[in-house]
């Protein structure tokens, strides 16, 4: 996260922080209120204009769907989630929050969080194809650097590149899918529970998902009564619970097309973003750019998004060529073209080797964070029960 916006983060939290514990009643500070809420919008309209930007103007930064454009995106994702708890609960009276209209909103918002997780959980499961992937283009690699090259070297290249050209284009229905295995639920299993490295317990992320489970039908779940508030609710808790579910919706689509997941059919449909709201400005143009690389991609059934696989796809078809064409030996020029390629397809396997551990790691913490937050609203909602409940 760049240090202005970890900076702005920190002062907005602390701004509320301090004024909530100062304040014993919220009632009558309504300006103070509006002022929050102005600052919500415009830290999120900001994160993801920077995402947008950085995939225009400037060719130095990571592309659009790269594994470190992802990591951008989980970052602020990360960060809207902690301002928007600090908007909507900081220093709050349980019983503001069980008031209409949040008593329907908030127990949808908090539907679309388990239906994150599985997203979480089927992208990680995706990310391990990924790794398989990149171990083949590995192979290819060392196959193809040592000099000089002969006839088995290029068997073995072109097996390890034939294997990896054919798990891209196979069909998604497939991928990351275990034939005649159930996924573990998101919650549910109390026994067995991993332990992390820091001691502490936590239910791990599945790595299966059932058989007939399916990106598109869960992004679409979450989407479909997606409805922007109106009238006094645009300056009510309402708005704020409303941005962090389009910026839940958005980041999961975003994951689920760039990242090998399975039955992602139709995930190209554009979501329900408001365009009269300034915020979700940004968010339509990513969502734009993304959706037009998906029809690009969805007619050759390309496994994913991801910038590295596009690129691994694409050099693996340039080597298939060569290998189908080798003959001992091989013309010096013709050498010189393959090197330049192999040194690409080197390149981009390091990227993934550096890029794609951290970026499992930081799905893990957004699953945990959306556990722990659904745990922390539904405490409150249960504290706002007790509140209304008259003693005997």
């Amino acid at each position: 996260m760049p240090a202005t916006t970890e900076n702005n983060q920190s002062s907005f939290l602390g701004r509320i922080s301090i004024r909530r514990n100062q304040i014993s009643s919220m009632e009558g500070n309504h300006d103070q209120e509006l002022e929050d809420l102005e600052l919500f919008q415009k830290h999120v309209g900001d994160r993801f204009a920077d995402l947008l930007s950085s995939t225009t103007e400037d060719p130095s930064s990571d592309a659009l769907l790269s594994i470190g454009w992802l990591r951008k995106l989980l970052d602020e994702l990360l960060c809207c989630e902690a301002e928007f708890k600090a908007v909507v609960m900081m220093g709050r009276d349980p019983s503001q929050i069980a008031k209409p209209p949040l008593d329907k909103l908030l127990p949808e918002l908090l539907d679309r969080v388990v239906k994150s997780l599985d997203v979480c959980n089927a992208v990680t499961l995706g990310l391990d194809a990924v790794r398989n992937l990149q171990r083949l283009a590995e192979i290819a690699v060392a196959s193809l650097e040592p000099r000089p090259m002969g006839d088995g070297q290029v068997r073995r290249a072109k097996k390890a590149l034939n294997s990896l050209i054919t798990v891209m284009v196979h069909e998604d229905k497939e991928c990351g899918s275990i034939k005649g295995t159930e996924r573990s639920r998101s919650f549910g299993r109390r026994g067995n529970a991993n332990k992390d490295r820091g001691g502490g317990s936590f239910r791990a992320l599945s790595w299966t998902m059932a058989r007939n489970w399916s990106a598109a039908k869960q992004i679409h779940a979450m989407s479909s009564n997606l409805a922007a508030p109106r009238g006094a609710d645009l300056t009510g808790l309402a708005l704020p619970l409303y941005i962090m579910s389009t910026v839940l919706v958005f980041v999961m689509w975003t994951l689920a097309a760039a990242i090998p997941c399975q039955e992602r059919n139709g995930l190209g449909t554009h979501l329900p973003f408001p365009r009269q709201l300034a915020w979700a400005q940004p968010m339509i143009g990513l969502q734009e750019k993304i959706a037009e690389e998906w029809k690009k991609k969805e007619k050759k059934g390309s496994v994913g998004l991801l910038e590295e696989m596009q690129k691994m796809e694409k050099v693996g078809q340039l080597l298939i060529e060569f290998a189908e064409s080798f003959q001992f030996p091989a013309e010096n020029e013709r050498l010189d073209e393959v090197r330049v390629h192999v040194e690409e397809l080197a390149d981009i396997c390091r990227k993934m080797e550096e890029g794609l551990e951290p970026l499992q790691l930081q799905i893990r913490e957004v699953f945990h964070r959306l556990v722990r937050t659904r745990t922390e609203f539904l405490h409150v909602l249960d504290q706002a029960g007790k509140l209304s409940t008259p003693t005997a």
